[in-house]
């Protein structure tokens, strides 16, 4: 047997799992860190106020027992709630737009089809209004946020390759 024979296994094996799954990208280059684990993340009832990690938008702790439907919303919705969709894994695109923004809602619409989807086929991520998100779109996962005052799909792309990654509850189908 010649020594290439001898070595077309490996380089087989080397071949196919070279074309497995990668390693979500590194995402700082577009302000996305990992925020620290909530202290907690317990269900409230959806009428509290005492939700999220601080932050604005907050990306984890305590939420809503209920989650949203994964679809464009075209009125404000909850922070409790979506907060619930998070902790599943579902992403959740925000804007802030009072004087309307028919573009941004489109481009967000467009990039939402690019995130998982779930195991009943409907696409895991919503799309909603937000007037105190302090920018004009948010992007958002489990502990995870972009913001910017216009959509962009490298930075939105590079947010959904870590869907899944901390959510507690991982995977979870959702709602269309």
């Amino acid at each position: 047997m010649s020594p290439l024979h001898r070595a077309l296994p490996a380089l087989l094996l080397s071949s196919l799992l070279a074309c497995g799954p990668s390693d979500p990208e590194d995402c700082s280059r577009y302000g996305i860190s990992l925020s620290p684990p909530p202290a907690t993340a317990r269900h409230l009832t959806c009428s509290s106020t005492a939700c999220g990690d601080g932050q604005n938008p907050p990306t984890s702790g305590d939420h809503c027992g209920d989650t949203l439907r994964c679809r464009v919303h075209d009125t404000e919705q909850n922070r409790c709630v979506w907060l619930h969709n998070l902790e599943h894994g579902h992403a959740v695109f925000l804007y802030n737009c009072p004087e309307g923004c028919p573009e941004v809602v489109a481009t967000l619409e467009s990039l939402r089809q690019e995130a998982k989807t779930g195991s009943n086929g409907a696409i895991r991520a919503l799309v909603a209004p937000d007037s105190r998100i302090p920018t004009r779109v948010a992007a958002l996962l489990w502990r995870r946020s972009w913001g910017a005052d216009a959509p962009d799909a490298n930075a939105i792309r590079c947010l959904l390759q870590h869907q899944d990654a901390e959510a507690p509850e991982p995977e979870l189908a959702c709602l269309p």
